[in-house]
């Protein structure tokens, strides 16, 4: 009866969680779509040299937001409502002081970032728009993360779900209306963008009207304990989201030097794809991260476990259905988002594909053992997890391999880079049964 109850609340929230935050990726690949058949190939470039930087923003708002969900779960589950009143207080306190700081960059420092990356002036002035524009919405894009965290622990992933996909939906409904219709070019795309967490905070506010929410605000001054915890919890989000933004920026400059622009705009098809592929894996690791803290904060480690196997299956099914569809779909998929039938583009897009993505049940897996340790107090290995698949390796695996095999070289490092990780996480598991608690 347990294991069956324990398979029911894995689907429960990982179907959920999953479909949400395909919902969620869809903002991106919204953008992709509807900017490569409005602004073509230049378009496309300045997309893809202005996207690492939502990465950014994104990433910190899943930070704070995974960080404090955690620690609330296993607060709650132990009955200590006015500490968990507390983690949600001072979540949302450095929610604001993010924002702060993205605002700022967004006002002084947009066109200098992208002036590194580009001389372009076409690209350079759209980048530059849609780079400003994104940074003033921050404070929508961390607050929307937050909640989303936040109910999704307080027993709502329906809601959580609900919020994420009709955001997703207005984002692209909006697309389509600015860009075409309204012809506001790239901002109207980023506009569209910017607008979508606000609905999908809407759409979370029931739980709040209707006082169905656990959690409240509550009168305390920032902890500053309370806050490292929070942080330490959540780097492995953050450092997930971020380092796809950073190697977003290392592979445009790699792929500058060998292809040129159309190497860039066929790369945007790429990485835009994986957000989306990539979302998956990080909806079922959020989505047992709610399960998993429960159940180590009371002490039933054998559910944790149990939950992490069918995690595990699950990501291996879905791996191998995403890659035989890839490898069979690479030139339609790639010809969706090249409006202008770029035979350049077409066929480094069409290559990358099948080399890029051979990495599917390799990042799934470190994505999924990665929120297993966050989610158990036992944050240090998916620190080093996240850094190495996030920084250490792929980084200079991209400079290696694409001295050696140029544009191939450039797609192998990402599958190389996450299998070498793959046997770094299995030693950390394995080490992990030591602990009393694991």
């Amino acid at each position: 009866m347990e294991s069956s109850n324990c398979l029911k609340d894995f689907f429960k929230y990982a179907s959920f969680n999953v479909l949400g935050m395909l919902g969620l990726s869809c903002y991106i690949l919204a953008d992709t779509f509807f900017v490569s058949k409005g602004l073509g190939t230049n378009g496309l470039t300045a997309l893809n040299l202005a996207i690492p930087f939502y990465s950014f923003i994104h990433g910190s708002g899943l930070m704070i937001g995974m960080g404090g969900g955690t620690k609330y779960s296993i607060q709650k589950s132990q009955g200590a409502h006015q500490q968990a009143n507390h983690t949600f207080t001072n979540a949302v306190f450095l929610a604001a002081c993010f924002a702060v700081v993205f605002i700022l960059i967004g006002i002084f420092l947009a066109g200098p970032v992208i002036g590194l990356f580009t001389s372009d002036r076409d690209v350079f002035a759209m980048s530059e728009t849609y780079l400003r524009v994104i940074m003033l919405f921050a404070p929508a894009f961390l607050m929307n993360n937050v909640l989303l965290c936040f109910v999704r622990n307080d027993g709502a992933p329906q809601l959580s779900m609900a919020a994420m996909i009709c955001g997703s939906l207005s984002n692209i409904v909006l697309d389509w209306f600015f860009i075409f219709p309204c012809q506001m070019g790239i901002f109207g795309a980023v506009f569209a963008t910017g607008l979508a967490p606000i609905v999908s905070m809407l759409i979370l506010s029931p739980h709040f009207i209707r006082r169905k929410n656990q959690f409240h605000f509550t009168k305390c001054r920032p902890d500053r304990i309370r806050i490292i915890q929070i942080l330490s919890s959540g780097i492995p989000s953050l450092v997930t989201e971020v380092s796809s933004g950073i190697v977003m920026i290392v592979f445009n400059s790699i792929i500058l030097t060998l292809e040129g622009n159309v190497g860039v705009a066929a790369y945007g098809v790429i990485a835009n794809l994986s957000l989306v592929i990539i979302s998956i894996y990080t909806g079922i690791a959020q989505g047992i991260q709610p399960i998993t803290s429960r159940s180590y904060g009371t002490g039933n480690y054998h559910t944790a476990k149990q939950i992490l196997r069918y995690a595990m299956t699950s990501m291996l099914i879905i791996s191998a259905a995403i890659y035989v569809f890839v490898f069979l779909g690479a030139e339609q998929i790639t010809s969706i988002f090249n409006s202008e039938h770029n035979a350049l583009l077409q066929e480094i897009a069409s290559n990358g594909l099948r080399l890029y993505f051979i990495a599917c049940p390799f990042a799934g897996f470190n994505v999924i053992i990665s929120m297993y340790f966050t989610s158990t107090e036992y944050p240090r290995p998916a620190h080093i997890i996240s850094i190495l698949r996030g920084f250490l390796i792929i980084i200079p695996m991209a400079f290696l391999l694409s001295a050696a095999g140029k544009i191939h070289g450039i797609w192998c490092s990402f599958p190389a880079t996450e299998f070498i990780v793959v046997i770094i996480g299995i030693l950390f598991y394995q080490a992990s049964k030591k602990r009393k608690k694991a």
